[in-house]
């Protein structure tokens, strides 16, 4: 289960990844053509009108709605990476009073932790859930490229279910690890990878 759940952990994360990677493309494209756009308008078009106005006819200038498109591609990368945090420990955690307590208490503390995340994780899924059916039946669309908001809900969801799953496995293994007495999943950010 635990291969299972970490491979499914790593490939939301790549996919995240790849959107990023697309949403950095799309900025620099959108940024060079705005600046261009400037340019062909300004002393480009008074020094060369005929190429400026070439130019300006081929649709040089900033991608219509890339602002759009990048709040909506975050958001489902946000979620995308939080299910291979959930799974290799890589939440951000302060240890200063708890380094020095016996690993029994650890253990049941990580358990109480590791609880809380699965109760929250399910419950901001499942909100993000009705949220996406409260866009998809008012039929909400995005200002310059109307494309339905409830598109990007789903893709968030997809990373938020997702991480609901991994976060009651995990809370799961935690409980398993208090009663043995033995640590199964490392508590160490990024050992289980």
């Amino acid at each position: 289960m635990r291969n299972l759940a970490t491979q499914a952990a790593r490939l939301m994360a790549i996919c995240g990844g790849l959107v990023l990677t697309l949403l950095i493309v799309l900025i620099c494209i959108s940024v060079v053509g705005r600046s261009l756009n400037g340019l062909l308008h300004g002393w480009i078009g008074s020094v060369m009108p005929g190429l400026s106005a070439w130019a300006l006819d081929l649709g040089v200038g900033p991608i219509n709605g890339d602002f759009e498109l990048v709040e909506a591609g975050v958001a489902f990368a946000i979620f995308a990476f939080l299910p291979l945090c959930q799974i290799s420990a890589g939440h951000a955690s302060v240890d200063i009073f708890t380094a020095k307590l016996p690993m029994r208490i650890n253990r049941v503390l990580q358990l109480g932790i590791d609880v809380i995340f699965a109760i929250v994780l399910i419950s901001i899924a499942y909100q993000l859930y009705n949220g996406m059916l409260s866009k998809q039946s008012y039929g909400d669309t995005t200002f310059l490229l109307q494309f339905p908001i409830w598109w990007a809900y789903a893709a968030s969801l997809s990373g938020a279910v997702l991480t609901a799953v991994i976060a009651f496995y995990v809370a799961g293994i935690r409980a398993v690890e208090c009663l043995r007495g033995e640590d199964i999943l490392s508590q160490e950010p990024g050992l289980d990878l």
